[in-house]
């Protein structure tokens, strides 16, 4: 049985990292794109940003804790990096070049049932039944959101298997992670995780044309600081965050931060004059319910 005040830091957690990565999808419109919907910098541009960003930031961490590492967990660190960082970068800003961001944020949440899948079939994970019970209810009730939303675009949907890609890159990091990583600090993983990242980083801003850019209009400065913002809050805090409530809640409560996002979603929908209705309502108590069942003990 948990402690309460376990339970309660865990539940902090969750919604600290729900908040930051909701808030994630909006940043990187901002980042390709201005105030009047005109392209600014390339999703490659804005992704490259955010993880140099995190990178930079975790640094002097990163030099520091490196060597308090294992040799044999570094591999798995920087393939973490890789995995649950980079790559889904890429490939959601590629994603919202042409969907919605809040299309996006929806499918953002198949990475509990994916992690679901993936540790079943290459992890030998064991799911109990209340817990896969929870993960169905809270995305029932995610479905109902989404249908309860304003309509969606779909005339680029083929984009949104860049998304699915990603989820599914979250699902094996997760796992990866629970599997190899239990015992290694998250701060280690995420400053070496991402300090490695950081010449990749740069070689795809220079071979872009990134610093041949006008970077001195306001445009562009706002661009910028929109990927920094999203990289330093949306990927380096936010990663520690996560790997923290890995560790102490698992890899199924976890995953489940992205039935949290779509609250995020809506609360900046509200502070942008949008209403919200009873529908969408009904469908968040049931996101939270099921998250609920997830996390309950027997």
């Amino acid at each position: 049985m948990e402690a309460p005040n376990k339970k309660l830091f865990n539940w902090i957690l969750f919604c600290l990292i729900s908040l930051i990565w909701g808030s994630s999808f909006i940043l990187m419109k901002k980042g390709m794109f201005d105030a009047s919907g005109k392209p600014t910098l390339s999703a490659y541009q804005v992704a490259a940003i955010r993880i140099l960003s995190a990178g930079l930031v975790l640094l002097p961490l990163a030099l520091v804790r490196a060597r308090k590492i294992p040799a044999d967990k570094r591999i798995f660190i920087i393939f973490s990096a890789f995995l649950g960082s980079f790559i889904p970068a890429f490939l959601f800003c590629i994603a919202e070049t042409k969907i919605d961001s809040s299309l996006a944020g929806f499918l953002n949440a198949l990475t509990p049932v994916f992690t679901i899948v993936v540790g079943l079939l290459f992890f030998n994970n064991l799911i109990q039944r209340k817990r896969m019970f929870g993960v169905s209810i809270a995305f029932c009730g995610m479905l109902i959101l989404f249908l309860a939303n304003q309509p969606v675009n779909f005339q680029y949907l083929a984009y949104a298997a860049f998304v699915l890609g990603a989820t599914i890159c979250y699902a094996f990091n997760v796992n990866i992670v629970n599997r190899h990583l239990k015992e290694i600090g998250s701060i280690n993983i995420a400053a070496l995780g991402f300090g490695a990242m950081i010449i990749p980083c740069l070689l795809v801003l220079f071979f872009t044309g990134f610093f041949d850019l006008p970077l001195y209009k306001q445009e562009y400065m706002f661009s910028s600081l929109s990927s920094i913002t999203l990289g330093v809050m949306g990927t380096a805090v936010a990663s520690i965050l996560f790997y923290m409530l890995l560790k102490r809640a698992g890899i199924l409560f976890t995953s489940m931060v992205t039935y949290g996002m779509p609250f995020v979603a809506l609360c900046w929908g509200l502070l942008d004059g949008e209403r919200i209705n009873a529908l969408q309502v009904c469908g968040l108590a049931i996101i939270l319910g099921g998250v609920y069942l997830t996390n309950r003990e027997s």
